[in-house]
């Protein structure tokens, strides 16, 4: 993962069952972090912003990744479109063209 940005545009990872997809994902995260390479960042938009509440088992990992020098941003756009501005529990919230900026440095893999 290094030199790479990841995207969360989901709380879930996959289609079809969303307990399923969420615990998919909090799995991904779980494995991750206990990888040597980290991602330099995450940035999550859409439902993707849920991840960094209390209400996520995700946000767990995702503070331990940030603990370890991955930064956390979440879409303001959609973090306030979920209510969600004054939950988050990690990260920062951040816009569309910090994404821009990380986008053109970093190589992108989509988690969805």
């Amino acid at each position: 993962m290094k030199n790479k940005i990841l995207l969360v545009s989901s709380n879930q990872l996959g289609r079809g069952d969303q307990v399923l997809g969420e615990n998919i994902l909090e799995t991904f995260f779980t494995i991750l972090k206990q990888k040597d390479e980290l991602p330099v960042a995450v940035f999550c938009m859409n439902s993707g912003v849920l991840t960094m509440t209390e209400d996520s088992f995700v946000s767990v990992h995702l503070k331990e990744l940030e603990d370890m020098g991955t930064e956390i941003f979440a879409c303001k756009t959609c973090a306030d479109h979920y209510g969600v501005s004054e939950k988050l529990t990690v990260g920062k919230i951040s816009g569309m063209a910090d994404f821009i900026e990380l986008a053109a440095k970093y190589e992108v893999l989509t988690i969805s």
